[in-house]
């Protein structure tokens, strides 16, 4: 994924319209986001991940917190936009919050319902075509494209939100999960299925001879009659490890009991 552009209006401490141009910023390979405490820097990540996921990092998407600035005149509505680049495709994804906004009759506020548009760019056409506005729709596809939910790009993508010391505390199965989709190792996924499916096969091949040898051991026991002596026929349960030597130390006990008592007779 590669960030072209950001622009967010009336979004956090921004009061007015800001332009984030990303490839100039990125021209060099790397660049450092830093400010004094309270510049917005945390806001244009903030402002990504809205863009992406329609809201921002759980941490500070708390019940009754507003997204809009406070700084922002009352006629400039809330709105991110972020053009990228996610699986060779040049999207555009434009969000607003629901935000209060004045009345078109009247005095006072009415609030305004959350709205989200998704835009792709046509290098034949040289235009940008309209793909939808539906959130879920939205939602979808950028999960899809992207390869992971807010909660997991939150963790390992915004490494400065601190949630990336919560996906190294997670446990086996959820980091597995994560990490599976973003490094696609499904094929090493099919190996393990196959190794698993071959050691089940084995085991019942295993157990299968094992409750043969039994067999034939009882009837080698009930012709040998107390030619083993004091030695028994071994306990073990068909798949339990030494079975067969067991039954062999046994089979050669009972059989030169039986040639003994041959001879005498």
């Amino acid at each position: 994924m590669r960030l072209h552009k950001l622009t967010v209006t009336a979004f956090g401490p921004f009061g007015s319209s800001q332009d984030v141009d990303f490839d100039a910023l990125s021209s060099a390979g790397i660049f450092l986001l830093h400010g004094p405490t309270g510049a917005g820097k945390t806001s244009v990540l903030d402002a990504v991940c809205f863009a992406l996921y329609g809201a921002v990092p759980g941490a500070r998407q708390s019940p009754g917190a507003s997204l809009r600035s406070d700084h922002a005149p009352a006629d400039i509505a809330t709105e991110v936009c972020l053009e990228l680049t996610v699986a060779g495709r040049r999207l555009e994804i434009t969000r607003r919050p629901a935000q209060p906004r004045p009345k078109s009759r009247g005095t006072g506020f009415t609030t305004e319902r959350a709205q989200s548009w998704l835009r792709e760019y046509d290098s034949g056409s040289g235009a940008w075509q309209a793909l939808s506005r539906s959130h879920q729709e939205i939602g979808e596809e950028i999960t899809q494209l992207v390869g992971m939910s807010r909660d997991q790009f939150c963790q390992v993508v915004l490494l400065p939100q601190g949630e990336f010391a919560r996906f190294l505390r997670a446990d086996a199965e959820a980091r597995g999960k994560l990490l599976g989709r973003l490094f696609d190792t499904r094929r090493f996924a099919a190996v393990e299925d196959r190794l698993a499916e071959r050691r089940r096969g084995a085991e019942q091949q295993v157990r299968a001879g094992d409750e043969r040898l039994l067999a034939t051991a009882h009837r080698m026991e009930q012709a040998a009659g107390t030619a083993a002596g004091e030695w028994p026929l071994p306990r073990q349960q068909p798949g339990d490890p030494g079975l067969a030597t067991a039954v062999l130390e046994w089979a050669a006990v009972a059989r030169a009991g039986a040639r003994e008592e041959l001879d005498i007779t």
